[in-house]
């Protein structure tokens, strides 16, 4: 191929992925409106404050998506080890007088001119640096303690090898406990099971995913057995009946689960929600699906559900279809971050899981969040562009050779 032709192909992304983005990010604007428009005028007395900061922090999400579709995603690659380390400094941070506490809770920095959150900056870091680390040498997943059958005898066998996966592991609880103390355990976990599933498409073996389930498992018993986390273990605990305390630890969500059995089928109306005029608490943020449950039914849901599901297929049908190791392991990460994010928060509004604060990707009020969701799927339409000129490129070479 050509280079004039292979450059015009490196234009040709997967332009799914940035439809189903936009599709998104212009549902995330109506509904943040829509949601919090009475906890606005309550608070700010103008019912616009909301949708303008949320109008705010998509458009510079979607400057760094512009930005990631078209700057070579390989760029980043020599940068993996430092971008870590950016990462873990400024998860400490948050513990030195920049720590900025609101609601009892110490999860972010301020610099006065800007405030981040470093544990959703983290999750991002950890995508690139383990796409890089395993990249670097993929049998680093592996174990290798014995010569097994069809081994590549040229590599090294004994304890030292298994130094790469302890690191890793050292890695996920440092910065679970990070994150942890803040306290923030719905990111910690998003972070341990993000590391994991990475790990797992590194092609992890499936008696070390299982230990790792085995050590979340004990890790949740020892906390809702801790007496210094009380306020913690009632969170944990009363999502199994949110009715025993409907004025307390079970308010949120027996709100959240009224305003989703009001909207039925076909919900109420856009904008006719009751559960947003100030009983469901900060409607526009984690609980902003039950306010879409109650304007727009079942049938809203779903239809949101269908465009997530493709979103994250077009995500993995890029890392399958990209012959780079690095850029594979890139979009899968994005994919398994995105999946973790709808999954986990579903499950709580749906009571099926404890209140976490864990945000609807791209539909919740926007932050930091936002802006690295966007950076990230920026990411994937830059190597699909790629893997589309790579592959042209060797089914054209394959073709001149076969003739």
């Amino acid at each position: 191929m050509s280079e004039k032709a292979l450059k015009l192909k490196k234009q040709d992304g997967d332009m799914w992925i940035v439809v189903l983005t936009a599709a998104l990010s212009i549902f995330g604007l109506i509904m943040v409106f829509s949601s919090s428009l009475y906890y606005s005028l309550s608070k700010f007395g103008n019912t616009w404050h909301y949708l303008a900061e949320d109008a705010k922090w998509m458009a510079l999400g979607w400057f760094m998506f512009i930005v990631a579709a078209n700057f070579d995603y390989r760029v980043i690659r020599p940068f993996a080890k430092l971008i870590l380390v950016v990462g873990i400094v400024l998860l400490c941070l948050i513990y030195t007088p920049l720590g900025k506490t609101i609601n009892n809770a110490t999860r972010w920095i301020d610099f006065k001119v800007i405030t981040i959150m470093p544990g959703e900056i983290i999750k991002t870091c950890l995508i690139i640096y383990l796409a890089r680390f395993y990249a670097d040498d993929p049998d680093r997943i592996h174990m290798r303690l014995w010569q097994g059958k069809g081994a590549n005898r040229n590599k090294p066998y004994g304890p030292q090898t298994a130094l790469p996966l302890i690191w890793i592991f050292a890695l996920m609880g440092g910065c679970f406990l990070l994150i942890y103390k803040q306290p923030n355990f719905s990111t910690a976990g998003i972070v341990a099971l993000l590391i994991a599933g990475i790990m797992f498409a590194a092609g992890l073996s499936w008696f070390f995913v299982a230990a790792v389930g085995a050590a979340g498992v004990a890790g949740l018993t020892l906390i809702m057995n801790s007496p210094s986390y009380e306020y913690m273990r009632d969170r944990i605990t009363g999502f199994t009946d949110p009715f025993l305390d409907p004025l307390g630890e079970g308010y949120q969500v027996v709100q959240g689960l009224l305003a989703m059995g009001s909207g039925g089928v076909i919900g109420t109306g856009l904008g006719q929600s009751i559960q947003k005029t100030l009983y469901l608490p900060e409607p526009m943020n984690d609980f902003i699906l039950a306010i879409i449950g109650e304007e727009l039914g079942f049938v809203g849901i779903i239809c949101l559900m269908v465009v997530y599901i493709a979103l994250i297929w077009r995500i993995f049908r890029v890392s399958l279809r990209c012959r780079d190791y690095f850029g594979m392991l890139l979009c899968a990460g994005v994919g398994i971050h995105l999946s973790l994010q709808v999954i986990l928060n579903i499950a709580v509004v749906t009571a099926s899981f404890p209140p976490t604060g864990v945000v609807l990707p791209l539909v919740s009020l926007g932050g930091n969040a936002t802006i690295l969701m966007l950076a990230e799927l920026g990411m994937v339409v830059n190597i699909s562009k790629r893997s589309a000129a790579v592959n042209a490129a060797a089914k054209q070479k394959a073709e001149e050779t076969a003739q």
